[in-house]
C-alpha cells in the first residue's frame, strides 16, 4: 500500500505522496492543542489516486486543454483526453512516481523525468522538481519545470489544494481585479469584470449549495489570498508567486471542501496563447531553460468578529 512520508513541526503535520505524484495525503494544523485537518483529508485507501488526494500538481499544464489539441507554431498535437469532458486535464504527473532525492521530518524533495516513461501525454521530454517544507507557521511548496528536449515548447503548472468546509462555512478573500468567463470550465476570450459570484476582492463566506467554478486573475501580488475558519479563530493565508497568474476557486460537490488552485495558465491557455488572446499565462520553455514558483501556506490567529 502506497504510505506517506509525514512531515511535522509544531504547527503543521503534512502527508506527502511521492509515488502518487508527490501529492498532498493531509495537511493539518494545531489547534487547542490538537491535530486538526485544514486540507482535505484523503483516506489512505485511496492515496494511490492523486483526484481523492489533499492537493496534486498539475504540470506540465494546469486545468484543460480543450478537445486535447495542442497548437504550437505550425504543429499540432493531440494529447489523450478524459472519457468525461473530452479534454486533455491536469497535465501528466499527478499519479505517477517520483523520485525521492533528499527528506527529514521537516522537508521532502523529489524528481520527475518524463523520459523515464513511454507513454507521457505530453510531446516535449521535460523533468520537473517538487519541494514541500515546513519553516514555523509556513507550509512551503515549490515545483520547477524543466526543458530537456531540443525545442522550445509551451508549459504550464499550478497545484489543486482542496481545504475543508466546515459547518460553520469558511469566509474566503482572493485579492482579483479580473476574472475569465468560463463554458464548460475553459475560457475562450481574455479576462474581463469581475462577476458578482466570482468577487472575493473582500472577505465573505461561502454558501452552502452554491456551486463555484471561477477563474480569477490580475492578482494583487502584495495581499495574500485568506481562507478564514471562525470556528476555530484561524486564518489560512496563501502567498504565491507571480508567476501563479491564476486562482480558480471551485467548491466541491462530492466532499465538503473548496479549492483554491494557485495555476500559471488560463483553462484552456495553450489555445489562448495559440490564438493571441491576452492574459494566457503560458510561458515557451527554451532548450535547458528551467522555470520555478513558490506557494507558501501560513497559519495565523483570526481575530475577526
Amino acid at each position: 500500500m502506497t504510505e506517506a512520508h509525514v512531515l511535522q513541526n509544531a504547527h503543521w503535520q503534512a502527508g506527502i505522496l511521492p509515488q502518487t505524484g508527490a501529492s498532498i495525503a493531509f495537511g493539518r494544523v494545531r489547534y487547542s492543542g490538537n491535530w486538526i485537518d485544514l486540507m482535505r483529508p484523503t483516506d489512505d485507501t485511496h492515496y494511490g489516486n492523486s483526484s481523492n488526494c489533499s492537493s496534486f500538481i498539475m504540470l506540465p499544464w494546469a486545468n484543460r486543454i480543450r478537445d486535447g489539441v495542442l497548437h504550437f507554431g505550425d504543429a499540432e498535437y493531440q494529447l489523450g483526453t478524459t472519457k468525461d469532458d473530452g479534454t486533455a486535464r491536469h497535465g501528466d504527473v499527478r499519479n505517477r512516481p517520483w523520485q525521492i532525492v533528499s527528506s527529514d521530518e521537516k522537508y521532502i524533495r523529489m524528481t520527475f523525468d518524463s523520459r523515464d516513461f513511454d507513454d507521457v501525454n505530453f510531446p516535449f521530454a521535460f523533468t520537473a522538481q517538487a519541494e514541500y517544507r515546513l519553516e514555523d507557521e509556513a507550509f512551503i511548496w515549490d515545483v520547477s519545470l524543466t526543458n530537456v528536449d531540443d525545442q522550445p515548447f509551451p508549459a504550464g503548472f499550478g497545484h489543486h489544494p482542496y481545504f475543508v468546509r466546515t459547518d460553520t462555512m469558511p469566509l474566503v478573500e482572493i485579492p482579483t481585479e479580473k476574472e475569465f468567463h468560463l463554458t464548460q470550465a475553459m475560457a475562450d476570450a481574455a479576462p474581463a469584470n469581475i462577476t458578482e459570484k466570482g468577487d472575493f476582492r473582500e472577505l465573505r463566506g461561502l454558501v452552502d449549495g452554491v456551486q463555484l467554478d471561477n477563474l480569477l486573475t490580475e492578482r494583487d501580488l502584495s495581499r495574500p489570498v485568506r481562507i478564514v475558519y471562525p470556528q476555530w479563530r484561524s486564518e489560512l493565508q496563501m502567498q504565491a508567486d507571480a508567476i501563479f497568474k491564476h486562482i480558480l476557486i471551485y467548491t466541491d460537490t462530492k466532499t465538503p471542501s473548496v479549492a483554491v488552485e494557485p495555476q500559471t495558465n488560463a483553462n484552456d491557455g495553450f489555445n489562448l496563447y495559440d490564438q493571441g488572446i491576452n492574459g494566457s499565462g503560458v510561458f515557451v520553455l527554451q532548450p535547458s531553460e528551467t522555470i520555478s514558483g513558490t506557494v507558501r501556506l501560513s497559519i495565523h490567529p483570526y481575530e475577526g468578529a
